[in-house]
C-alpha cells in the first residue's frame, strides 16, 4: 500500500482532491489532501514558502507515513520538490501536476518573467495576497460549469510571501524518482526547466487531455496516472 500526500496549487484547500481521494482509498492506498498554510479553512495564518515546505514534511514525518508519493500541483510543486529530498527513505516517487518546479535560489515569479509585474501589482493592491481568478479565467480549461463554480466557490487568497521567498535544495532535483503530469490544454510542451529534469533516468513524463486542475475536470484518468506512479 502507497500513502500519497496530495497538495494542491495556488488558492485552492484539501478539497479539491476529494474525487482523487476517492479513487486512490477505493484502490486500497492512503490517501492524504493537505490544506497549506494560509489557504481555504488554514486561511487567515501567516505563511511563506519554508512554510509550505514544512506543511509537507509534517504531514509524512507526524503521520509517520512510509512509502510515500508526494503530489503537487501547480504552484505546489515548488515547496513539494523541496519537501521530497527532506522526508529521505519515505518517498517512493514524487508527481508533478501541471506544475512549477523547485530551482535553489529562485521563486515561484522567479520562473514566470511575463506574469511577475501582474502578479506584483496584485498583491500590492491586495495587502500582499494573490486574488483568485474569476470564472472567466478559467475557460478552455476542459472544467464544466459545474466545476468552474465549485472551484470559484472554494478559493481563498494565496499569501504572496509563497510566492517571492527563494527555494532550497540540497541536491540536484534529477537525482528524485519523478513523474512530470502535462496537462495539454494548458500547454503542449513542458517548461525549459522540466524539459532539462526530463533527461534524467529518474524523470518521465505523462501527459492528459485536459487543463490546469485535472483533479477536477479528469480526477479519474489522474488517478490512474498515480497509482501507475506508486508502481514503477
Amino acid at each position: 500500500m502507497s500513502e500519497f500526500v496530495l497538495v494542491p496549487g495556488a488558492w485552492l484547500g484539501a478539497w479539491a482532491w476529494d474525487a482523487v481521494v476517492r479513487d486512490l482509498r477505493a484502490a486500497g492506498h492512503g490517501a492524504h489532501p493537505l490544506t497549506l498554510t494560509g489557504l481555504a479553512e488554514r486561511r487567515g495564518t501567516p505563511a511563506g514558502q519554508a512554510t509550505h515546505v514544512q506543511d509537507v514534511v509534517d504531514a509524512v514525518v507526524g503521520a509517520d507515513l512510509r512509502d510515500v508519493v508526494l503530489v503537487g500541483h501547480s504552484y505546489s510543486g515548488i515547496p513539494v520538490g523541496q519537501a521530497a529530498e527532506r522526508i529521505g527513505d519515505r518517498l517512493t516517487r514524487v508527481v508533478f501536476v501541471d506544475s512549477n518546479v523547485p530551482v535553489h535560489g529562485e521563486s515561484f515569479l522567479s520562473a514566470w518573467p511575463d506574469g511577475r509585474a501582474a502578479v506584483e501589482a496584485a498583491l500590492a493592491a491586495h495587502d500582499g495576497f494573490w486574488p483568485p481568478p474569476s470564472a472567466a479565467e478559467y475557460a478552455g480549461q476542459g472544467l464544466t460549469d459545474a466545476q468552474v463554480e465549485r472551484i470559484v466557490a472554494g478559493a481563498t487568497p494565496h499569501p504572496g510571501a509563497t510566492l517571492t521567498e527563494p527555494a532550497v535544495l540540497d541536491h540536484p532535483l534529477g537525482e528524485l524518482p519523478a513523474l512530470y503530469v502535462k496537462c495539454l490544454l494548458d500547454g503542449a510542451e513542458p517548461g525549459p526547466d522540466v524539459t532539462a529534469l526530463l533527461q534524467h533516468d529518474t524523470w518521465r513524463l505523462a501527459e492528459l487531455d485536459t487543463g490546469h486542475w485535472p483533479m477536477l475536470s479528469q480526477p479519474h484518468e489522474l488517478s490512474r496516472l498515480l497509482l501507475e506512479a506508486a508502481t514503477r
